[in-house]
C-alpha cells in the first residue's frame, strides 16, 4: 500500500511515520508540501500515487485560531478540501483527522458519531466545515476525531505541566471540563489499522476513560514525582480567547466496531513520561 502523509513533522505526523511500517510511506512537512496551496497538493498526490491519503496537518493553536480566524481556515477548511480534492482526483482514499471541538459540550454523556456539530469556537468551526465539505467531496472519507492529543513529537499539556512544576510554580488548572487524553503514539497506531481496514465515514478513537485537565495536571506530577502544588479551578477564573466544550468525551463505539481497542488514558501517560524522560536523558548524553 502506498501512502501519503501531510503534516509528517507534527505532533502526530511524527509517530505516523515511525509507528507505519510494511508500506511505502511518503511523509510531507508544510516546507515540502503547504496544504493551502492547492497546486503544491496536487502535485504531491499525482508524483505519489497513493492509495491513502492521511491528513495530520493543522493549525491546533485553539486560541491561536480565535484571534486570527483566516488563518485558521486557510489551513484546516481550505486545506483540507485542496487534500480531498486531490485525493478524488488521483483516486486515493482521505483520512481526515478532526476533533472534540466540533462538539459544543453540552452533552451529559459521551459523542456519539451522528451527534449533531455544534462547534462553540473558531478552530472547531473550521474542523465541522471541513467535515461537512470532505463528505460532500468523498462520501467514502474517513474523518477520525480525537481529543486532548499529548505526545514526544511537539508542544503539548502535560510537557508544560511538567515544564512548569519543575520550575517550582504552582498550578491552577481548570476542573470544570472533561475529556479523554489521547497520546500521540496510540491514535497513530489506530489510524493505521483504519486504513488497512478500509475505513470510511466518522470514528471517534481516543484513549478510554476521561478526566478533567486538573485531574490530568494532577496525575502528571504524581506519576513524574514532582513535588508541586495543583489546585482546581474554573473556566470562569481561567479565561481565554477560545471557548471550551465543557464535556468533550467521545464515544469509542465507532472504533469498537473496527476491532481496536485504545489502552487507557493512565496507561499511555505512563508510556509518555518514560519516553519523555529518555529522550531528556539522551539529550543529556550528547551535551
Amino acid at each position: 500500500m502506498r501512502v501519503t502523509i501531510f503534516g509528517a513533522t507534527g505532533l502526530l505526523g511524527k509517530p505516523l511515520m515511525r509507528e507505519w511500517t510494511g508500506d511505502e510511506i511518503i511523509g510531507l512537512g508544510s516546507k515540502s508540501a503547504d496544504v493551502r496551496d492547492p497546486g503544491q497538493v496536487r502535485n504531491a498526490v499525482q508524483s505519489h500515487r497513493p492509495d491513502w491519503v492521511v491528513l495530520a496537518a493543522a493549525y491546533t493553536d485553539v486560541d491561536g485560531c480565535e484571534t486570527n480566524p483566516d488563518h485558521a481556515f486557510d489551513v484546516n477548511f481550505r486545506g483540507a478540501v485542496n487534500v480531498a480534492q486531490a485525493a478524488k482526483q488521483f483516486g486515493a482514499r482521505l483520512l481526515f483527522v478532526s476533533t472534540d471541538y466540533v462538539f459544543d459540550g453540552e452533552k451529559a454523556t459521551p459523542y456519539e458519531v451522528d451527534d449533531a456539530r455544534g462547534p462553540r469556537s473558531v478552530y472547531g468551526r473550521s474542523k465541522a466545515e471541513a467535515e461537512v465539505e470532505l463528505l460532500r467531496i468523498l462520501p467514502e472519507v474517513c474523518i477520525v476525531r480525537t481529543s486532548w492529543l499529548f505526545g514526544s513529537d511537539g508542544k503539548c499539556f502535560p510537557d508544560t505541566v511538567l515544564k512548569l512544576a519543575e520550575s517550582g510554580k504552582e498550578l491552577d488548572v481548570v476542573d470544570d471540563q472533561r475529556g479523554s487524553p489521547t497520546y500521540s503514539l496510540d491514535l497513530a497506531r489506530a489510524m493505521i489499522q483504519l486504513c488497512r481496514q478500509e475505513a470510511q465515514g466518522i470514528v471517534h478513537a481516543t484513549n478510554t476513560g476521561d478526566c478533567s485537565w486538573f485531574e490530568f495536571a494532577r496525575e502528571i506530577v504524581s506519576r513524574a514525582e514532582v513535588d508541586a502544588v495543583v489546585r482546581p479551578t474554573t473556566s470562569d477564573k481561567f479565561v481565554r480567547p477560545a471557548q471550551r466544550p465543557k464535556n468533550s468525551v467521545l464515544s469509542s463505539r465507532s472504533l469498537e466496531k473496527y476491532g481496536i481497542a485504545m489502552p487507557d488514558w493512565h496507561d499511555a501517560l505512563q508510556r509518555y513520561l518514560t519516553a519523555r524522560a529518555d529522550g531528556l536523558l539522551a539529550r543529556t548524553d550528547d551535551d
